[in-house]
């Protein structure tokens, strides 16, 4: 048991809530890759691969969580320039050898090793905009500059993200507004920055549906325009009727939804989906479908339900920080898995147009399961840091206070408050734990 306490430390909840959505993941994608099994000619071959990378995941988790909070500061210093450049080198790439996957060059091979430079682009944003709105809190809010500062780094991320992956880009851009939000950003400014870009989303959307797509797939880095057009296009429509519905035109959508429609309760068993085989994606973008199917209706609430606790979890322990940056760190990390996680759940069941997003921590992936381990690590490595605060608060509770009365002077209230230090520059001071 010492041994266990030793290698899983910090916030339990955490942890038993990263263990079952892993272990959801070993059970739903080793049923889900049954295309991948057929193609491939070894059944074991997708899931062993996917076992290793939640292996690896979890020596991930391991590793940061024992990092403490204030390291996490230097991570953008050098992950948000090396991303921008591979994600432009992505894009050139794409533009000049046409090599991409299902439309969207996304992947950038180092010594056969592929990955995705936006999920590294992501984890620096949200480190960077928990920093920044971190060093710049003032008694009255943050400082205007935190603001321009953020914004001219997240558009610039958001800019090389979007060609390829525009939901990727949307996700990120909500996070930081969130947190921005969050982090007391003057309101007037958040809500013209929403304005104007929701007017901006008006014009494109409509842009893109009164442009055939001769002309779309003629600008240029808009290959990917006729797709997000056929996309909005098939939400936004009028319902077909089941009878007259078109599954070999629409088959994603299609069969995710006979996956949901044809489950209960308690689903038909880990193991028996039918739709599985009939879904492309089946293992990534529509696992939740295939959740449902074999689940039912309550395996598909444990899911919501397991993410929204981590939502909870993480207000809890940013709650407990007396210092901003790992607060916001907290939150931000949060945001960004729950916010693409129900964004995920709400393609799969009809709600929100088709997107290339993962469920976290359940869908197939390499860099996507390993970046998303590293955020629980930190979210854990901040709760290590507020246990070691309460404890501190225990230990100081339990001291007692000797006042000597008498020829000798004591202290008053008024002379011990002008000795402590002021409470924004603790705040703002997350160079070095207390």
């Amino acid at each position: 048991m010492d041994l266990l306490k030793n290698i899983f430390k910090g916030d339990k909840v955490i942890w038993i809530i990263f263990l079952m959505l892993c272990m959801i993941s070993v059970v739903e994608v080793f049923s889900a890759t049954s295309s991948l099994a057929y193609r491939s000619g070894d059944y074991w071959q997708p899931i062993t691969r996917h076992s290793l990378y939640l292996l690896f995941g979890v020596g991930i988790v391991v590793l940061v969580h024992n990092v403490q909070y204030k390291w996490f500061q230097a991570i953008p210093f050098f992950l948000l320039p090396v991303s921008y450049v591979l994600l432009v080198l992505v894009m050139f790439m794409g533009v000049v050898s046409g090599d991409r996957v299902n439309g969207a060059a996304r992947w950038f091979s180092f010594f056969g090793i592929e990955f995705q430079p936006s999920e590294f682009a992501k984890m620096a944003i949200i480190i960077v905009t928990a920093f920044i709105l971190s060093k710049k809190q003032t008694e009255e809010g943050a400082n205007p500059n935190a603001f321009k500062y953020i914004m001219i780094i997240t558009m610039v991320g958001c800019a090389l993200i979007a060609p390829e992956n525009w939901s990727t880009a949307a996700l990120l851009f909500g996070t930081v507004y969130l947190m921005m939000f969050i982090g007391r950003v003057e309101k007037k400014k958040l809500l013209l920055t929403g304005a104007i870009l929701g007017s901006l989303l008006a014009v494109f959307v409509t842009f893109l549906l009164v442009t055939p797509n001769t002309t779309l797939n003629k600008i240029p880095l808009g290959h990917r325009f006729s797709t997000w057009k056929e996309r909005i296009s098939d939400f936004s429509s009028e319902k077909v009727p089941a009878a007259k519905f078109d599954i070999n035109e629409n088959g994603q959508v299609g069969h995710a939804r006979i996956a949901i429609a044809t489950s209960n309760v308690v689903g038909k068993g880990p193991g028996n989906s039918v739709q599985r085989d009939f879904l492309s994606q089946a293992y990534s973008d529509f696992i939740y479908a295939i959740v449902i199917e074999e689940l039912g209706l309550v395996g598909g609430i444990v899911v919501v339900f397991l993410y929204i606790c981590l939502l909870v979890r993480a207000g809890r322990i940013a709650q407990k920080c007396n210092r901003t940056f790992p607060a916001f760190l907290v939150l931000g990390i949060a945001l960004l898995l729950v916010i693409q996680a129900l964004f995920n759940m709400m393609v799969a069941v009809g709600l929100a147009p088709v997107t290339g997003q993962p469920l976290p921590l359940i869908s197939r992936g390499g860099t996507s399961i390993v970046i998303n381990c590293a955020y629980v690590g930190m979210i854990l490595s901040v709760s290590r840091y507020t246990e070691e605060l309460e404890k501190e608060r225990l230990h100081n509770a339990n001291i007692p206070l000797t006042v000597t009365v008498g020829a000798d002077e004591y202290a008053s209230e008024s002379d011990m408050a002008a000795n402590e230090e002021p409470v924004s520059e603790v705040m703002n001071n997350d160079t070095e734990l207390e």
